[in-house]
């Protein structure tokens, strides 16, 4: 008995020791953080990413290793009131809103910039306290596209920003505007002329992070050459801000590019960089730095690393997305910081109640579809394979009323409920989209929305007033199925499977799980939901 005691206790803390010493494996984060900046304050790195319509929005997470990283926070709660980001008047804002975004840390204080074709604006975000959000925001013509916020040494301050062609404009020193009469000037004229002359039309190299160390100015942009759809890693390097600058091909392997290097307080360098991964978007993926002959070396022997020498403490689930019982003690947000709305929430439709805790979603208005309507409430996706649950009650539905769970990108679909001539059914529902000049590699579409509508695939008499509902999504095939129960335990599924495809001109990021209701006759309708769950397969 005391041997085989020695003996369990023994593989006990080897299987541990054994965990804990692999190596971190890439991708760092299995989800859509697209468009990343990362920077180290003392020994916390922080990295700020895209997600574009959603609100709140300019996300930021935190991290103390480089590889486990959760929600730190969001520079803004609401981009703009209009009717593109409120999804009012038939407008929405689609693959806009604000896109890729610049995270410093200047005297005391963090700063993020970003850009909005939907505002028509550069917007620069500032604050003493990620976490605390008390942000200052300021805003100035004209769009500055992929800008880089950058502090120089002499206390100028400026943005590198452009596609293909890459401008430098200098900024008042608070970074609030324009500096009148100040530095503007193009100091690169074409990215691409580093894949040589026969090369040129690709992707323009965009995606602009400017750095400086040991005394030069390095600029990492994202490009691709003509004759392949190759996502690469260009650096520029120059002995002043304002030029001349010489490039180089600095990363060409698996589409990981696009974003900047951060070091460790060890002195170890790394870049922080994303990789296109089909339907579920644009995933982190983190590559070692050396240093030869006053240039950056990314990768091993020019490819990205499956592991990486940093301790494998990686969490299960990443802590960028959650579970959510929706149970709220006294001082509690209302939702956690994993959450984040389909565009501009109404907030006088939604609320949390207690006593069991729920999320209650009122219908407000009439809308045609999903991609319509107020009040979907979402979060990432995460791989390569993994499922949502949530218990809705439905007992307070109106005729024409629809809710439930949903795989949500442009090209989507639902388990749900609709409730029709005072019944209720479960229904499977999918959009249609016509779709031209699909890579089928990388599950990208350069172009949908041609024409979209949307069916039921299957529907099933409901005689109770909960029900319990599943989104299965697998990274693997970029497919996703659902299921339905009545006592969440046994599982039925349900209508047929989703292709998942990744859309750029419509949505532009990964598949996202997403709670709704809206109204197709009639609004004031509500229905409660229970939980969320979000847990990998």
């Amino acid at each position: 008995m005391r041997r085989s005691f020695v003996i369990f206790f023994s593989l006990l803390i080897f299987n541990s020791t054994y965990f804990y010493s692999q190596s971190a494996q890439n991708p760092v984060i299995f989800a859509d953080v697209p468009d990343v900046s990362t920077i180290r304050v003392g020994d916390t790195y922080y990295m700020s990413s895209t997600t574009m319509h959603m609100s709140p929005g300019l996300p930021i997470m935190k991290s103390k290793d480089l590889i486990n990283w959760e929600m730190a926070g969001y520079a803004y709660d609401r981009l703009v009131e209009n009717d593109k980001m409120n999804l009012e008047n038939n407008e929405e804002a689609y693959g806009k809103g604000s896109w890729a975004s610049s995270l410093r840390y200047h005297d005391g204080h963090f700063y993020v910039s970003t850009f909005s074709a939907t505002t028509g604006k550069t917007h620069v975000y500032k604050t003493d306290s990620i976490e605390k959000g008390n942000w200052e925001s300021f805003a100035f013509e004209p769009v500055l596209h992929d800008n880089s916020l950058f502090f120089d040494d002499d206390g100028k301050v400026y943005m590198i920003y452009g596609g293909g062609e890459i401008k430098l404009i200098e900024l008042l020193p608070d970074a609030s505007g324009i500096k009148p009469g100040g530095i503007q000037k193009t100091i690169i004229e074409n990215v691409n002329m580093v894949f040589g002359e026969d090369e040129v039309g690709g992707l323009p190299g965009e995606g602009s992070q400017v750095f400086k160390i040991d005394g030069k100015y390095y600029i990492f942009h994202i490009a691709s050459p003509k004759s392949k759809w190759a996502r690469s890693v260009i650096i520029h390097k120059a002995d002043k801000i304002t030029g001349p600058y010489e490039g180089r091909l600095a990363l060409q392997d698996d589409h990981v590019a696009q974003g900047g290097i951060v070091n460790t307080p060890d002195g170890d360098w790394y870049a922080m960089l994303f990789g296109d991964r089909g339907s579920i978007g644009r995933i982190p993926y983190l590559v070692p730095v050396e240093w030869k002959d006053g240039w950056l070396v990314l990768g091993e022997n020019g490819k990205v690393p499956e592991t990486l020498e940093l301790p494998n403490k990686k969490t299960e689930v990443p802590a960028i997305v959650a579970s959510d019982d929706f149970e709220r003690k006294p001082n509690d947000p209302k939702l956690p910081l994993v959450w984040q709305w389909n565009h501009n929430p109404d907030n006088d439709h939604w609320e949390i109640l207690e006593n069991p805790g729920r999320l209650r979603i009122t219908t407000g208005r009439i809308d045609a579809n999903l991609q319509s309507a107020k009040n979907t409430l979402t979060q990432r996706t995460i791989g390569p394979k993994s499922y949502a649950t949530t218990k809705i009650n439905v007992a307070n539905m109106k005729n024409g009323d629809i809710a439930g769970l949903t795989a949500f990108q442009n090209k989507y679909a639902y388990v749900g409920v609709k409730k029709q001539d005072g019944k209720t059914s479960i229904v499977m529902v999918k959009s249609i989209l016509g779709i031209e000049n699909e890579d089928e590699k990388q599950g990208i579409v350069m172009m949908s929305n041609v024409s979209e509508h949307f069916e039921a695939v299957e529907s099933i008499p409901l005689n109770n007033d909960e029900v319990f509902l599943k989104v299965s999504c697998d990274f693997t095939k970029d497919k996703a199925e659902f299921y339905y129960s009545l006592d969440g335990k046994n599982w039925q599924k349900i209508g047929d499977s989703l292709q998942m495809i990744y859309t750029f001109t419509k949505h532009f990021m990964g598949y996202r799980y997403g709670l709704f209701n809206y109204a197709t006759e009639q609004p004031g309708g509500y229905v409660d939901f229970d939980f969320y769950t979000i847990e990998k397969n």
